[in-house]
Formats: C-alpha cells, sequence, structure tokens
C-alpha cells in the first residue's frame, strides 16, 4: 500500500483526490460505487502496476478524500470530473474499470469520448442504456435505493449509528443474495443484526480506513451520487458502448435479482448495445467480488487489457 502514491487534482475549484501506481504506458482509471472510496481497487492496483500497467483511481467529489462541492452533485460531474482527471494526468487514452454504479460513468464516458477509450470493465453492474429510472415501478418503498433517494432519510438512519458501524452494515448488507428491501415500520440499517460478523475478506483495518475517510465528508454527499441523481436525463448521441468491454459478475450478487440485469449479462441479448462484450460469472462471487476474490478478479482484469492493448 504504501507504493500507492497520492495527489490532488484542482477540478472546478474543488481539491479531488487521486491515487495511483505504475509507470506503465497503457493506464487504468478505477470508478468506484457506494460506500467505496479509492481504497476498494487496492488489490487491482497493486496487481496491475506489477503486471506493467499504470493504476490510477480518484474520490469522486464528496467521497473519501475529495473535497465535498457547495452544490448538489450528479453523475455529470463525475463524467467532466474523469474527463478533467485523465486531463491533468496527460493521457490520450485509458481504460476503465467500473464498479456498482461506477459502471454508468465508465460507460456513459466511452459513448461520449470513444477516442479517449480503449475498453472497459465494468464489476457487478452490466451496460443499462440512459432512460427514466423505474424503480419506484419495480420494487415496494422499502427498497434500500429508494429510501436513500429520500432527501434526509438515509440522514437520519446512518446518524443512529458511528460511521464504522454504517459502513460495517452496508458491506455486510451488499455481500448478501438478496435486495435490500425493509419492512414499513423498520429502517435499512435495521437489517443487519449488532452481532453479524464482518465478511471473512473485508478485515478490521479496512472498515477503520473507510470510516476515518467518512468521518471527514459524512455520508449526504455521498448519497447524492449515486442515489439522489439517478432521474438525471442523458442525451446521448448513440446509446451503444462501441468500444471493447468486458463484465465481470459475482454469481450471487444481489443486482441479478433486479429485473432484466440478468438479461443484460447475456452476451446473444445484449450485443445490440454492447457489439463487442464479454461476460465472465465468478461462481461464489458477491456484489464486492474484486475485494472478495481478488486474484480472479485481477487476471481477468489483465487478460481483457492484454487482449486489447
Amino acid at each position: 500500500m504504501d507504493r500507492i502514491q497520492h495527489k490532488y487534482v484542482n477540478v472546478d475549484g474543488l481539491k479531488l483526490h487521486v491515487a495511483a501506481i505504475g509507470t506503465g504506458s497503457n493506464a487504468i482509471v478505477f470508478l468506484h460505487g457506494f460506500p467505496e472510496i479509492w481504497y476498494s481497487w487496492r488489490h487491482q492496483m497493486i496487481a496491475l502496476a506489477d503486471a506493467g500497467f499504470r493504476a490510477i483511481s480518484f474520490d469522486y467529489r464528496g467521497y473519501g478524500l475529495s473535497e465535498v462541492p457547495p452544490t448538489k452533485a450528479t453523475f455529470s460531474d463525475v463524467l467532466n470530473d474523469l474527463l478533467a482527471v485523465i486531463d491533468s494526468l496527460g493521457l490520450p487514452k485509458v481504460f476503465l474499470v467500473g464498479k456498482d454504479f461506477g459502471a454508468r460513468p465508465a460507460h456513459f464516458f466511452s459513448i461520449l469520448y470513444p477516442e479517449r477509450v480503449l475498453g472497459v470493465v465494468t464489476l457487478g453492474v452490466p451496460y443499462v442504456p440512459p432512460g427514466p429510472s423505474m424503480f419506484h415501478k419495480l420494487f415496494p418503498e422499502g427498497f434500500y435505493i429508494l429510501r436513500w433517494k429520500e432527501p434526509g432519510r438515509a440522514e437520519a438512519d446512518f446518524g443512529r449509528f458511528d460511521v464504522k458501524t454504517v459502513v460495517r452494515n452496508i458491506y455486510i448488507l451488499f455481500s448478501r443474495s438478496e435486495i435490500p428491501i425493509a419492512n414499513e415500520n423498520q429502517e435499512i440499517m435495521d437489517l443487519v443484526e449488532p452481532d453479524t460478523p464482518l465478511p471473512s475478506w473485508f478485515t478490521e483495518e479496512d472498515l477503520v480506513t473507510y470510516g476515518a475517510l467518512y468521518e471527514k465528508s459524512g455520508f449526504q454527499p455521498a448519497l447524492q451520487i449515486p442515489y439522489r441523481s439517478f432521474d438525471e436525463v442523458f442525451n446521448l448521441p448513440d446509446p451503444v458502448v462501441r468500444v471493447p468491454a468486458l463484465v465481470i459478475m459475482g454469481g450471487k450478487d444481489y443486482i441479478l435479482k433486479f429485473p432484466g440485469i440478468e438479461d443484460l449479462t447475456k452476451v446473444e441479448k445484449a450485443k445490440d448495445l454492447v457489439p463487442n462484450l464479454e461476460v465472465t460469472f465468478i461462481p461464489e462471487g458477491t456484489h464486492f467480488v474484486q475485494e472478495q476474490f481478488p486474484k480472479q478478479v485481477n487476471e481477468l482484469i489483465i487478460g481483457f487489457l492484454s487482449k486489447h492493448t
């Protein structure tokens, strides 16, 4: 971990934290999910640097060590920040690796700036073309995304616990194969019993690292992207991902139970949206597959990068 270097890039008056390792000519930019930060890519960054690549990850505005914006952030901000980061590092072309909601800006960026992207790898979420959010029609009121979309609801729920407990509970919840849905008189944090152990691959040291960073920013800025930005409208010129793409899914990821998602992980059904698509399942993997099975994920990513460089 000491080999990873840290710096700040100034974007629109905000300091964004950037972690980087490696000096290879081919660069990979990692895009994290929630409640993750750059640290969630620690295993991949070191492995890719050792394989001869340059690995970069940044904390989105309002996350981790990046500054909190004065106004509400959106997915468009993530896209603009990504462009600013790769420009500031002098990178003409990059591979993008996105996890969870980080898959959305990875795919959209490849559509908007195809000349800057060599390929896209996503974990936990396949390409979902832009369109109105349908969560309210597909899920009950207690669905975690609908709960966290509501201003103040998650803040009140999370506020009953210290930061480490909130991160712990989310990691436990998202590591299950069932979609987190609370009852009418229950909050999302109540879905985890206090004596539930952490996943074996997520250590107390990892938890302390997350906790220290969220102590700085709190959760409200992070909740804005993604949960309060899913209704953002994108008018993409051509909603097809034409760069080479790889989807890595955990076979026990609860996301697979979202209506329509499983079809989007099948090459024959997704080929009109992603013509050059590969899909790989890690059978025992859950939503945090890159932390749960880093060796397998690293091999898959390196194999994809080597094929397209």
